[in-house]
C-alpha cells in the first residue's frame, strides 16, 4: 500500500511528464496516503498533542470503506495520469491503450484486501 504511494511519488519527483493537469492527480494520491494513516493509526493509544488518543477507533466497518476509499483513489489517480500523459503527448494513442491495460486495469481488478495484503 504505501510501496504504491511510494512509487507515485518517486515517478513525480524523476519523471516530470506530462502536466495537461498541472500534475494536480497527484493530490489524488496524498489523499489517499492520508487515509492510509488513519487506518494505520486507528488504534492508536499514544496521546496526542492535546492529551487525547492518536488512534480514532474506528470500527472494522469503516476501517474497510477507508480502505475501499483509498484504493479507488489510486484507482482514479493512475487513470488521470494515463489521460495527462496522453494529452500532454508524452504517450501516444497505443503506448496510452497499452499502458491503461497494464497500469490501470491491473489496478482496477485488484481488490483492497489483496492490496493490504502488501502493507506491513
Amino acid at each position: 500500500m504505501i510501496m504504491m504511494g511510494m512509487r507515485l511519488i518517486r515517478t513525480k519527483l524523476n519523471n516530470m511528464s506530462g502536466g495537461h493537469f498541472d500534475y494536480r492527480q497527484y493530490h489524488i494520491n496524498d489523499i489517499a496516503l492520508e487515509i492510509d494513516e488513519v487506518i494505520e493509526s486507528n488504534n492508536d493509544q499514544t496521546p496526542n498533542e492535546w492529551g487525547g488518543k492518536k488512534g480514532n477507533e474506528y470500527p472494522p466497518e469503516i476501517i474497510e470503506k477507508f480502505k475501499e476509499a483509498a484504493h479507488t483513489l489510486r484507482q482514479a489517480q493512475e487513470m488521470a495520469q494515463r489521460v495527462d500523459w496522453l494529452l500532454s503527448c508524452d504517450d501516444g494513442e497505443d503506448s496510452f491503450l497499452r499502458r491503461w491495460d497494464e497500469e490501470v486495469r491491473g489496478y482496477w481488478t485488484k481488490n483492497p484486501a489483496q492490496e493490504n495484503q502488501n502493507a506491513p
